[in-house]
This record gives C-alpha cells, structure tokens and sequence, in this order.
C-alpha cells in the first residue's frame, strides 16, 4: 500500500477515534513515518468474522479498539432491529481482565443504549460462561463478551451471542457481518450517566453470581462423595490472572473443597507478567501452580484461561505430576458422569454425547458403553450448543460435550465452554476416585485398557499478514487438489472435505455428498488403521492447525500399545513438518 493511501487512512481513523491514546499512537507514527508499522494497521481492516472481532490492541482500522468496537455494535444494533419481535430488544455484555476490557464493554453498552435496546453490563469482570448464563435468564436477545480468550497479551476481542446462549451460528452470523460491514455514518453513542438515568443501562452483579454458582453446584452427581471426602483433599488452582477466582473459589468452598489459588497469579491483570502465553493448555503456563501442588501434595491442579471458559488439569502420576490433554479431560468427564447417572438411575433413555470433528474417538466409545448416542460438529463450542437446542425439541437428551481445546460443558443452562462447573464436575471426580482407592491417572489407564489407547498431537503454524494469508490457502489448495497417499505408514483410505461436504474414497474413487454439517475450510484424512489427519485454518488467528489422532486395538498391554502409537505419530508429524517445507 502506498505511503500517501496509509496516510490518507490513519487521518481518517485519527478523525473518528475519540480516545486520546489510541488516537495519539497512530498520530506519533505519522509524524515518524513509520509507514511499515501503520500498513499493518490499515492494510485491512479487522474484520469482524463469524464469531465476532479479534485482533492486536492498538490504533488503526486493523486493530482492537473503542472506534472498531463502536462501529462493530452499531452493525450489531442495526441486525438486532431489523429482526421480527425485537421491538424490546435487550442484550447482556460482560468482560475479563485484558487490558481496555472494560473500556471496550462500555463502548459497546454505550452504543446499544443509544440505539434503544436496554443493556446489562456487569459491574467488574466476569467469565464467559456466565455470561451465557446471564442472556438466558435474563431472557436477553443478544449478548457481548469482551475477550480474547488464551491469544497472547497483545490481543482483545468481542464474541457476539444469540438469545439461546450460544455464539451466533447462521443466518445470524452472516447478517451480522453484512450489517457491520456497512456501517460507513453516524454511529450512535449516548453518554454513561444518561443511560443509566433512562434505564438503558443497568449494571448487574450479585443477582446473576448467585443463582449462577447454584446451578453449577446443582449438578453434583454424588453428593455424599463430596460431602464426606471433600475436607481430604487438596486441590490447586490458578486463574492465570483472569476471571475465573471469584466462582471458582466460591463454588468448591461452599462444596467444602480446600482451595490453594497460585498467589502470583490470583489477580487479574491483563499483562499476564507470570506467563508468555495464558491458556492452560500450555505446560508454562501451568507451570507455577503444578510446583505449588508438589509442594502441597495436592491431588488436583487446576488452571483456566482469562475468561475462564477453558480449563486444564494436572494430576498425580506414578513419580510426578501429570498434565491431562483436552481430548483426555474430556473423556474421564465423560465417562465419570455416564457411569455416575446410571448408578443412581438417572441416565436418560436416549443420552448424547456431543463432541467436535478433531476431539478424540475415545470419548466416542465411551458413550457408545453407556448407550448414548455422540454427535460430532464442525469445530468451535457454538455448533455443541447449537446441536443442544436441535436436541430439545426431540426425545434425546444432552447429557455432556466438550472439544479437545480443553472446552467442557455439564449440563445446559450455559450454552458455552464453562471451566467453573467443569472445574467443580473435575474435583467431584477426583474425589469419587479416591473413594475407591483409585487415582484419576488410574481412571485413565482404565479406560485405555477398556477402549484402546489413544493418543492426539497438535501441530500449528503462524502465518502473519497478507502473504501469511495466501501461503495458507495455497496449501489448503495443494491438499484438496492433490492428497497424499501415505501420512507416515499408512495408506489413505478417505478423504472428507467439510467445504464440499463430500467424502472421497480413495480405494475406489467413489465420492459422496454425505456430510450433513456447515460448509468449513477443514480437510479430514483417514487412514487405513483409522487414524484421523485434520487440517484447518484458525477462525480466530493467522495460523493453520493439524491436529492427528491415532489409536491401538482394546485391551493390549499399554507399554506396547502407547510404543506402536507414538511411532505412528512420529511418521505422521514428519509429514506435516514437511509441508511447511514445500
């Protein structure tokens, strides 16, 4: 882009944005003329996707900040008032501990109230579970939360809900975008006080945390476990300075569990000074508060991202502490509520298991032992929520869900990833294990022995700005036009592309449209043993994911059967590094 476009753009924002930091940086960077750095912020403007915005903080048409968020939920407000029935349109907005957090929120309830439709916004941060909870009970239309979930310092972002408690799925998604994208005039602002003063505005706190903490307490399955064994366990918990404290502490000390929250990181803070990166998925970031649980002899460590929608564990092995993957957390969860309803004979008569394309088959013959049907979506928790509300109007009853990327939800009053009851659904198995003299990494074997063993990797790759974009596509490209006929050992056997919908037979060389979900830019490779290959661009960063799922035969010894799955696994991450090669 030329230096006098850039020019021309960075005024144009520098009119529009009325706060004075982010207005005052990009004015520095045309005085120095640092046209690289302001490319970057106006190459493209962020663009506000299927689920909402995200980007780095910062001024520029391409970055996170109150003009971006104004003119993102004056598209919002303008889909809101266009529906049918939504004459007394309202929406809910919460926020987590990045920074500008709080200002984005305000911006955004600002703009809703000056657009007619009454606002809640919660007085101090909140996770995003709760947010969800809060549209549903407050029979809300809409709900915002400002997040950028487990991305790095750098970034913030806006997640838009529907009135069922789940992110925006089709038609809505689309709409939306189509809205924003032509907001180009007058977007409408009011001020704080007078919001307020015409009850446009209504800040909430108390009247959402409390029946939100009972809910998730509702859902203990053995409660004489919990209540006779809760005092003999520890349990460590980290909220990597994000939202999840205030809940977490709160729910497992009224089930009488003894909390020892990582001081160094219990406060929120958008900085994450602890970590490089705050997501529980990462052994760094879990670092602290499994050498807190050493030294405790904890029996649980526990840790959530900054919304606290995420959440990963670490457990007691044979010689040190064990971190348990998403696809395994998943799956123990699983297993522990199936058998503790059947038990006390609450398992309904048709019982689902949902889960997404790239989580592990095992959580899938697990419920297949219970009788539960499983249901498999595109990627991303708003497809699980939106595979719950199709259930309700059918005799099959949602009992669980969750994704690899360590999302988890029990029951349905959220209709997001909620970390605060998987938390509390996670010490409550714990606690069941050691009734029985059995550890949670002892559960786990079990089921391997039971099922198979299975064993998942992840590979990502960045690739940043408008090349990184085109580098992706072209080996999206290169994939489809051209598959492999071996990844590592194994021959091909089909090939799904979720964009078509069409699986293709490679034996064969028969192709059939036989996949009943949204069209997503996701490619699934089978191979002869069964193992999946996926590949799929983020929806939310400038990376391409591969995630591969490998597995052994029931009941064989687990030292040989995790020895021939990790070679397996070896082939296959020499095939995906080698594409970046190419």
């Amino acid at each position: 882009m030329e230096s006098n476009v850039i020019a021309e753009k960075a005024g144009e924002y520098i009119e529009k944005e009325d706060h004075s930091s982010f207005r005052d940086e990009v004015a520095s960077l045309l005085k120095r003329e640092d046209w690289t750095a302001l490319h970057y912020r106006f190459y493209t403007d962020l663009s506000f996707g299927t689920g909402g915005l995200r980007g780095e903080i910062g001024g520029g048409f391409n970055r996170m900040n109150p003009y971006i968020v104004r003119r993102a939920t004056q598209g919002l407000a303008n889909y809101v008032l266009r529906q049918p029935g939504t004459g007394s349109a309202s929406a809910v907005i919460a926020y987590d501990s990045r920074r500008y957090s709080d200002l984005f929120a305000q911006e955004a309830a600002l703009v809703l109230a000056a657009n007619g439709i009454r606002t809640y916004l919660f007085s101090s941060l909140r996770p995003t579970p709760e947010l969800s909870f809060a549209l549903r009970r407050l029979k809300a239309t809409i709900g915002i939360v400002v997040t950028a979930s487990h991305n790095p310092r750098e970034y913030n972002g806006y997640k838009v809900y529907w009135s069922d408690g789940g992110q925006i799925v089709p038609p809505h998604d689309t709409g939306i975008i189509r809205e924003v994208g032509a907001v180009s005039g007058t977007i409408r602002h009011m001020d704080k006080t007078a919001a307020l003063q015409e009850g446009l505005l209504r800040m909430i706190d108390s009247e959402i945390d409390d029946p939100y903490v009972e809910m998730v307490k509702s859902h203990v399955l053995n409660p004489m476990v919990v209540e006779q064994q809760g005092k003999s366990i520890n349990v460590v918990y980290t909220p990597l300075h994000g939202t999840g404290t205030y809940l977490v502490e709160r729910v497992l000390s009224e089930m009488g569990i003894k909390v020892i929250t990582v001081p160094e990181q219990r406060e929120p803070d958008g900085d994450f000074p602890t970590v490089s990166y705050p997501n529980p998925e990462e052994a760094s970031a879990m670092k602290m508060a499994v050498s807190l649980g050493i030294s405790v002899d904890a029996d649980l460590v526990l840790g959530t991202d900054p919304d606290a929608d995420r959440l990963g564990i670490a457990v007691p092995g044979e010689n040190d502490f064990r971190l348990i993957t998403g696809n395994q957390l998943g799956a123990l969860l699983g297993d522990y509520i199936f058998s503790a309803m059947k038990e006390r004979g609450t398992l309904p008569k048709k019982p689902a298991l949902i889960k997404t394309i790239v989580t592990t088959e095992l959580q899938t013959r697990i419920a297949a032992s219970y009788g539960a049907e499983v249901y498999n979506v595109l990627t991303g928790f708003k497809y699980i929520a939106e595979k719950i509300r199709q259930l309700e109007s059918s005799d099959t009853v949602y009992v669980f869900g969750g994704e690899e990327s360590y999302g988890y939800l029990v029951g349905s009053e959220v209709r997001d990833k909620d970390a605060v009851s998987a938390a509390a659904m996670t010490v409550e198995m714990t606690l069941y294990n050691k009734s029985i003299g059995r550890t949670v990494y002892q559960h786990l074997e079990e089921l391997y022995r039971q099922h198979g063993y299975f064993e998942e990797i992840l590979i990502s790759r960045v690739f940043k700005g408008e090349k990184g974009l085109k580098m992706m596509e072209n080996l999206m490209n290169r994939l489809r036009e051209s598959p492999p006929e071996h990844i590592g050992t194994e021959p091909l056997k089909e090939v799904k592309d979720y964009l078509s919908g069409t699986t293709d037979y490679t034996g064969s060389g028969k192709r059939e449209k036989n996949i009943d979900l949204p069209s997503s830019n996701v490619l699934q490779f089978i191979l002869a043993d069964e193992t999946i290959v996926t590949a799929r661009p983020s929806g939310t960063e400038p990376k391409i994911k591969f995630y591969a799922s490998c597995r052994s035969e029931p009941g064989m010894e687990l030292t040989e059967a995790k020895d021939i799955v990790r070679n397996k696994l070896l082939g296959i991450r020499g095939f995906i590094e080698g594409l970046f090669g190419k």
